[in-house]
């Protein structure tokens, strides 16, 4: 049976601040968030920065995550757009609120090619009843046009007494 966490937030910032300082730390960082979340981990997208509210990723364009055009598949996209959203979320929840993905939808604006860099902000008003937050993810690539646009809609409910 998998383990649940009663803070994610306060876990995911003190394992950041714990490893990103060091050498080599970032990239341990997203390498335990891979092993949390083994799908994710499958691209291979390191995390360069990560605050409540905000979170930065990037990947780097290879044989692993192209389609048959020649450019970094959709789903590699969706999936970049979706980490960055995802800890840039979890990092801004207040202690005992929870969140769950409830939706995801992307614009694919240009063909990704090219190391990418997927970044989020979000604010996180108090959550004292259940509600929908819907936060966007930009993905940029090297020029920094904008390839690709996505929207995470979350499940947020109050703390329990």
């Amino acid at each position: 049976m998998p383990r649940t966490h009663a803070a994610p937030t306060q876990m995911l910032m003190a394992w950041w601040n714990r490893l990103s300082r060091l050498p080599g730390g970032r990239w341990m960082f997203s390498v335990f968030l891979g092993q949390l979340a083994p799908y994710t981990g499958t691209m291979g997208a390191r995390v360069e920065e990560l605050k409540p509210g905000y979170a930065r990723w990037r990947l780097r364009d290879r044989r692993k995550v192209r389609n048959h055009l020649n450019s970094v598949h959709a789903v590699a996209l969706m999936n970049l757009a979706e980490v960055a959203s995802g800890t840039a979320m979890i990092a801004a929840l207040p202690v005992g609120v929870r969140g769950i993905v409830t939706g995801l939808s992307m614009e694919y604006l240009k063909k990704a090619r090219g190391t990418l860099v997927a970044e989020c902000r979000c604010a996180i008003a108090p959550v004292t009843i259940e509600r929908e937050e819907s936060i966007e993810a930009i993905i940029t690539d090297s020029a920094g046009d904008v390839v690709a646009r996505a929207t995470a809609t979350w499940k947020l409910s109050p703390p329990q007494p």
